[in-house]
């Protein structure tokens, strides 16, 4: 288990569902010769409504299963994952390879590009009521306004129904919050919410930047791995997916993304 890191070795992603498969798309725009192992824990989602008990012990689960196939870096591809496990996986992983979150990037990404302005956030309930976003933001101390609003329904939504027109109910009641008026920029702060992305900007008819995730983690990762050498010039950019669960959602999302045949492997956690 202890094998020291090498530029050869995969990427290991995770998420509750789909969500991270936007950022597994995007990591893979960006370093087409890494190879990608992805595990969705379709069992237990969403991640958003479990309790941070819950979603520690998920995490550290799948976070073993990724150093088993010897990852160098581990992407916790999900905002209320990054929130409540992100320091517990970080300890349990140690020096086996790099762990990454979801909020960090982003929110380096505030801090270079949105200074003195008002920021909405669209997140799931474990997210939002984690103040963690809040937090980091007010630790900048850049005078950024953040305001917050929980949107429990939109990932599984998402999930069942991809980017249907049902989605577009729930975007109205969501995203007309009174939070949320009046924002120079929202965060999509659910990885699933890429997905429907062009709805979110049909609703502020263009009037506000949509801030998507998905690019500005994958250069961060990128980043990470060119400071710490660990980039692989000569992968074949190989995919793999593991399942804890069968979903025909997952099924369907993966065909969205990426264009080559993929396999599901279904790998039960607790068995």
């Amino acid at each position: 288990m202890n094998q020291p890191k090498v530029a050869s070795n995969p990427i290991g992603i995770f998420d509750s569902g789909i969500g991270g498969l936007t950022v597994a798309h995007a990591l893979v725009n960006q370093l087409p010769n890494e190879d990608i192992i992805y595990f969705g824990d379709t069992a237990h989602l969403p991640y958003g409504d479990k309790s941070a008990a819950a979603i520690q012990a998920y995490s550290v689960k799948i976070a073993h299963m990724l150093l088993q196939q010897n990852c160098k870096l581990i992407l916790i591809a999900c905002n209320s994952a990054s929130a409540a496990a992100f320091e517990l996986v970080k300890e349990y992983v140690a020096t086996q390879a790099v762990v990454m979150n979801v909020i960090d990037p982003v929110i380096h990404f505030l801090r270079e590009n949105y200074a003195a302005k008002h920021v909405g956030l669209i997140g799931t309930k474990q997210t939002v009521n984690s103040n963690v976003y809040k937090k980091k933001v007010d630790d900048l101390n850049v005078e950024i306004i953040l305001t917050s609003h929980a949107t429990n329904l939109l990932a599984s939504a998402i999930e069942e129904f991809g980017n249907n027109q049902v989605i577009d109910v729930l975007l109205e009641e969501y995203l007309s919050h009174h939070s949320l008026q009046n924002v120079d920029a929202l965060i999509l702060a659910c990885t699933h919410y890429p997905i429907i992305k062009e709805k979110i900007i049909n609703f502020y008819q263009n009037k506000i930047a949509i801030i998507d995730p998905s690019d500005i983690v994958a250069s961060s990762v990128k980043k990470r791995l060119v400071d710490d050498n660990l980039i692989n010039h000569h992968g074949k950019g190989s995919k793999q997916f593991y399942i804890s669960d069968y979903t025909q959602s997952f099924a369907n999302g993966t065909k969205l993304f990426f264009t080559e045949d993929i396999q599901l492997e279904h790998y039960p956690l607790w068995e």
